[in-house]
């Protein structure tokens, strides 16, 4: 039976996954050369190990009925929730954030296996009140579920895995069937919160001319007086609402609520957020407003890109990364030294490979009888897409540099394994797809 199962999984998504990963060893050597064509690091030797131990644990996983894990899915849960709170007390710092645990050399990220245990987790959460009419409180716990490992992660601080629960949270809850009006609520409260966060940097950084108008985003007195005449609006549209049945009022609400909640945690996130993430916000808007600084990582980045030009410079040939012009080479900006070494066709490549594993988690989706099944793959899809868009984004210049992974192609075990074992998951729902 299992060896049955082994030549039913999904080849082409497992072989993309592998791709990758080949891939990411490839230019992880490439990383590790300087100028002179030495090797200093021995990076890509460990990432050989981890990326040959995650398709092994795939292929294990795929031949294991995904369903058992269901009624383990809260233990797995609240196992990596004490996991993290154990880091942020006794981990040790990497990067700025203290998001990791080990000895020595060795060490895991709790925070890249949370992500799996949170869509476990969630799924069965949604699949057991898939009959529940009220959509709001459903929506609710599945905020909480979401959020509570988020939180923790925010406290480390590791903003940039943090925001990969938004994109699970919504695409769950929307193929789950949660009013489109809950989920577009938190979309929109998610964007404008990033807007208005952004204008007061763009005022003193970019424009470089006070605008009277943002003192409402800056200044606490002005700010509380906003939060209390938009408070009044609704109270009176909530009246107005109970008392006359009007559908417009409810919308004013809505949308005034949206504005509150938006404006309250724009004020506030200015003040939680560290220097150095305000300042990736700031060279997100204008990388040469410190080009020596903050902006550096954004240009060379962008330098090793356009240098590539259509076929790239030749493997082993780029000059951005083995003169060290771009830091965290061989983690965050693993897709620059690709770009500049294979050019805009590997860059097509990798679009490709990632757009075929998407599309084959939306296949599985679709296809499963299993509505437990089908919202794994939805939460997969949700982080794999994220993790794609944010990072390629982020070395274009198009996204903050938020220090998240591309997937399967970034130096580190814990990132390798843990979408390995979403792959093995969404392998295991493939074989099992017709079973209810």
């Amino acid at each position: 039976m299992r060896f049955r199962n082994m030549l039913e999984i999904d080849f082409s998504l497992l072989l993309a996954a592998i791709t990758l990963s080949v891939f990411g060893v490839l230019f992880i050597y490439s990383s590790g050369l300087n100028s002179s064509g030495v090797l200093v690091s021995n990076e890509y030797f460990r990432q050989i190990f981890w990326a040959t131990a995650g398709v092994i644990f795939a292929l294990a996983l795929s031949m294991v009925d995904y369903k058992r894990l269901r009624d383990i899915s809260v233990y797995l849960y609240l196992g990596t929730l004490a996991l993290l709170i154990y880091t942020c007390l006794f981990g040790r710092y990497v990067s700025g954030a203290r998001a990791w645990i080990g000895i020595g050399i060795f060490g895991i990220q709790p925070s890249e296996f949370a992500k799996i245990t949170t869509i476990l987790f969630l799924a069965r959460y949604l699949d057991d009140s898939k009959r529940n009419p009220e959509s709001f409180f459903r929506f609710l716990i599945s905020c909480i579920i979401v959020f509570a490992p988020m939180v923790i992660i925010l406290i480390q601080p590791d903003f940039g895995t943090s925001l990969v629960f938004i994109p699970i949270l919504l695409v769950m809850t929307f193929i789950a069937g949660v009013s489109i009006r809950y989920v577009f609520f938190l979309t929109a409260v998610i964007a404008l919160t990033g807007f208005l966060m952004v204008l007061p940097l763009w005022q003193t950084y970019i424009l470089q001319n006070p605008i009277p108008a943002l003192l409402i985003l800056t200044n606490a007195r002005f700010t509380a007086i906003a939060i209390m005449a938009l408070g009044i609006i609704a109270a009176i549209a909530l009246f107005g609402f109970i008392r006359y049945k009007k559908r417009y009022f409810f919308w004013i609400v809505y949308g005034v609520a949206v504005l509150v909640i938006s404006l309250g945690a724009s004020f506030v996130s200015q003040r939680v957020l560290k220097d150095y993430q305000l300042k990736r916000l700031i060279v997100f808007l204008d990388p040469n407003v410190d080009p020596r600084g903050a902006g550096w990582n954004i240009i060379q980045s962008i330098t090793a890109i356009g240098s590539g030009g259509l076929s790239g410079k030749g493997y082993l040939q780029g000059t951005q990364s083995h003169y060290r012009f771009l830091p965290q080479q061989s983690t965050d900006f693993i897709f620059s030294i690709f770009t500049e070494e294979w050019g805009l066709l590997g860059g097509l490549l990798v679009f490709a490979l990632f757009l075929l594993i998407c599309l084959r988690l939306v296949r599985i989706m679709k296809t499963t009888s299993d509505t437990f099944g089908a919202y794994i793959a939805a939460g997969l899809s949700g982080m794999f897409i994220f993790h794609f868009l944010i990072n390629v984004g982020m070395t274009m210049g198009i996204m903050p540099i938020t220090g998240i992974p591309l997937l399967f192609m970034s130096y580190g075990g814990s990132s390798v394994i843990s979408a390995m074992t979403g792959i093995g998951l969404s392998l295991s729902i493939y074989v099992r797809r017709y079973q209810h």
